[in-house]
């Protein structure tokens, strides 16, 4: 996230009007609205090695991800976040009316920036964790090189599994794993 736009006391469907004709992407967070910035190539090509990873891995599976060009709405929190990547295996979340905003998701990653970790660790997995779908948060950390997997228990609480350069990933929520390795291939040390 960056630096808040000039109030402007939006609705969420006033928002989501808005927010189509704009030429970059914003957040809503409980009627405030937040440009995004743009990504570092480390950012941008860890968020593609694993997106294009669960592509393939996904392909002819009811699950479908998407990159951050994809809204994912949580209502609870009045907020609508781009997520860097999401899967959503839920059929509603196909329906032609969700074409533009996903309600649903079971997985949710974000790659860590400095200016942004700790909004991604603090109060956006605090919004995403009203998400009753979500079953992960995956943090992805360029800088050191590792992957933290937060995973809905039988008992709804969030376990933290966290995976090393060395490691495989385990995504459970979509059946899905790789070695950490390939996450972080190309990316060029900041």
């Amino acid at each position: 996230m960056s630096l808040p736009q000039p109030k402007i006391p939006l609705g969420p469907d006033d928002y989501l009007a808005w927010e189509q004709g704009q030429p970059c992407r914003n957040e809503y967070v409980d009627g405030e609205v937040f440009a995004m910035s743009g990504a570092s190539d480390a950012h941008g090509t860890a968020a593609l090695n694993l997106a294009a990873l669960l592509r393939s891995a996904l392909r002819g599976k009811p699950c479908k991800p998407f990159i951050s060009d994809m809204k994912v709405h949580v209502e609870a929190a009045n907020s609508f976040f781009y997520p860097d990547i999401l899967v959503t295996c839920d059929p509603r979340d196909r329906a032609p009316e969700a074409s533009h905003v996903k309600h649903h998701p079971v997985l949710i990653v974000e790659v860590l920036s400095p200016t942004t970790e700790a909004y991604d660790r603090g109060n956006k997995f605090a919004a995403y964790r009203a998400l009753a779908s979500l079953q992960e948060y995956a943090l992805v950390s360029t800088e050191q090189r590792r992957i933290e997997v937060f995973r809905r228990d039988d008992t709804g609480h969030w376990v933290l599994y966290p995976f090393a350069l060395d490691e495989e990933l385990e995504l459970t929520s979509v059946d899905f794993r790789c070695p950490v390795a390939d996450v972080f291939e190309g990316v060029e040390d900041q």
